[in-house]
């Protein structure tokens, strides 16, 4: 007994893991997700300047896209430290701390993420729904409110989960699924009995995730019945446009969700080529499309880019 817990205390590091199911593509699939990285990094720090410098974005919907390209950036750089290292500089070793880090801020901006989508949902229907108190109800004050609230239940959610990890003895082998630290990866490793954690992990993602998918489904059905209610088809046409970003967004963002948190609790027997095909489009394809969808229907933002760019107005 002594030697065994002295093994499980000597448990300081986790092996992360790239492609080796298919080493022959290992380089191509490298080059991808640096291009993915670079789209990211480069997409959402362009959304940041055009906003900041256009007055005409000066308002509560695109304080709101603000906020989510800064969160996109906290996924794409929460992710990037530990991919480099295992994909091109050929070191999967990660200190135990270090993982349960990574972990807690893929997490946090991923909660962050769902709670701004929410917040861009209500954004759209007081637009739409009551556009006469648009100015009185999405105040300035009133935003950076909703940022705050937002951020601070994300972190009060994702902080117990390190915790609730490192009170566990890992007397596994502890080699990891992905090239980063995921929670439903990491509670499969433990000797120990996880079924706290596993039922503290559904129920975050049931009270976060569930709740502001059902809440945005809700506030797209009453904004359908506001539309239906204008009479010129052109009219409808014109207010359902401003919302397509947002669907759009909404969509790539939690039907990946879903699925990888899915596949790992319910489909553990998958090959494991699926759980890092699941995860990668669920970390790595938001951050990529959301300026690129915001880009191409936002007038505003495609003439900056356009100027910027081409140096044309």
């Amino acid at each position: 007994m002594e030697n065994f817990r002295i093994n499980i205390s000597s448990t300081t590091s986790f092996t992360l893991t790239g492609f080796p199911e298919l080493e022959n593509m290992e380089h191509w699939l490298t080059a991808v997700l640096l291009m993915l990285y670079a789209i990211s990094i480069l997409g959402n720090t362009l959304i940041l300047f055009i906003v900041k410098e256009e007055q005409s974005l000066h308002q509560p919907m695109y304080y709101f896209l603000f906020l989510l390209s800064v969160n996109d950036l906290g996924v794409s750089f929460s992710t990037l430290p530990t991919v480099l290292s295992v994909l091109c500089f050929n070191t999967p070793e990660t200190a135990f701390d270090a993982c349960l880090a990574q972990m807690f801020f893929i997490h946090f901006f991923s909660w962050t993420e769902s709670g701004i989508l929410l917040a861009m949902s209500f954004d759209r229907y007081v637009a739409i729904c009551n556009p006469l108190r648009y100015s009185t109800v999405l105040t300035d004050a009133r935003v950076a409110h909703m940022g705050m609230s937002i951020i601070i239940r994300s972190f009060c959610m994702v902080f117990p989960l390190p915790f609730l990890l490192k009170r566990l003895p890992f007397c596994k082998a502890n080699i990891l699924t992905h090239s980063y630290c995921l929670h439903p990866d990491l509670i499969r490793l433990p000797c120990g009995d996880t079924t706290i954690n596993s039922m503290y992990g559904l129920f975050i993602v049931i009270s976060a995730f569930g709740v502001d998918s059902v809440l945005i489904l809700l506030s797209y059905v009453l904004i359908l019945h506001s539309v239906l209610a204008i009479a010129s088809r052109e009219e409808r046409l014109k207010t359902l446009n401003t919302c397509v970003s947002h669907v759009c967004a909404v969509l790539i963002f939690y039907v990946p969700m879903v699925s990888v948190s899915m596949v790992h609790r319910f489909w553990k027997q998958a090959p494991e080529h699926i759980h890092k095909f699941m995860s990668l489009v669920y970390l790595f394809v938001p951050p990529m499309l959301n300026p690129i969808i915001y880009s191409i229907k936002t007038k505003e933002i495609r003439r900056k880019i356009h100027k910027l760019v081409l140096g044309k107005l």
